[in-house]
This record gives structure tokens, sequence and C-alpha cells, in this order.
């Protein structure tokens, strides 16, 4: 199994950065993707960017150029730099470890709160 928590939210202005990191533990040497997630009151989760263990990226097109994916050489933090910070990026972020296909499951951390006044 593998346990994630995410730390790094707060209150912020828009303009302003926070960066958010994960820390996975357990079997991480079965992650394979590593990503970022958020679920804004009333709507869908969604992805907000993801890293492979190799190191490539992907981010959603609402957040690029703005936000950096990063893990550190023991492959056991992710950090997700925002910086611009809009209100609209207001939601609760979840760390997720996917193990997939090397194993059958992903894990979800419990989430920590983004909320960005105007």
């Amino acid at each position: 199994q593998v346990q994630v928590v995410e730390s790094g939210g707060g209150l912020v202005q828009a303009g302003e950065s926070l960066r958010l990191s994960c820390l996975a533990s357990g079997n991480i040497f079965k992650i394979n993707i590593m990503g970022w997630y958020r679920q804004a009151p009333g709507k869908r989760r969604e992805t907000v960017a993801r890293i492979t263990m190799s190191g490539g990226t992907q981010y959603a097109d609402s957040v690029k150029g703005r936000f950096t994916i990063s893990m550190n050489g023991a492959k056991n933090m992710t950090y997700l730099q925002m910086n611009s910070l809009k209100p609209e990026d207001t939601a609760v972020y979840y760390c997720n470890a996917d193990t997939r296909p090397t194993d059958k499951y992903d894990y979800w951390g419990q989430g920590t709160q983004v909320t960005v006044s105007s």
C-alpha cells in the first residue's frame, strides 16, 4: 500500500503564490505517476498536474504557465508550486499516487484547502 499526505494549503490573495507538498510513504517503488487534482464546490474533481517517475509532466490548460509540478530525488515528495493565483483556483487540492499498471490501485490524500481571495 501507499499513503499520501498533503500540506501547504491556505488563504492567499489573487496574484500571490503557494506551494503544496505531498509526502508518499509505504510501497513508493510501485508508484508510476504522481498527480495533483482539485475539486471546487459544486464541481467535479479535475486534473491539475501530473508527473511520471521519469520526470515527464502534464498540466491542465487552466494552470499552464502558472503552476509547476516537481518531485524530489528520493521520489517520495511531490510539490505543486502555484504562482499568480486566481480566485477560480479556489478548491480542495488532492494528491494522488497511481501504481497502475504495475499494480491495480491509486491512492488519495485527504486534501488541502486553497482559497484565493479577489
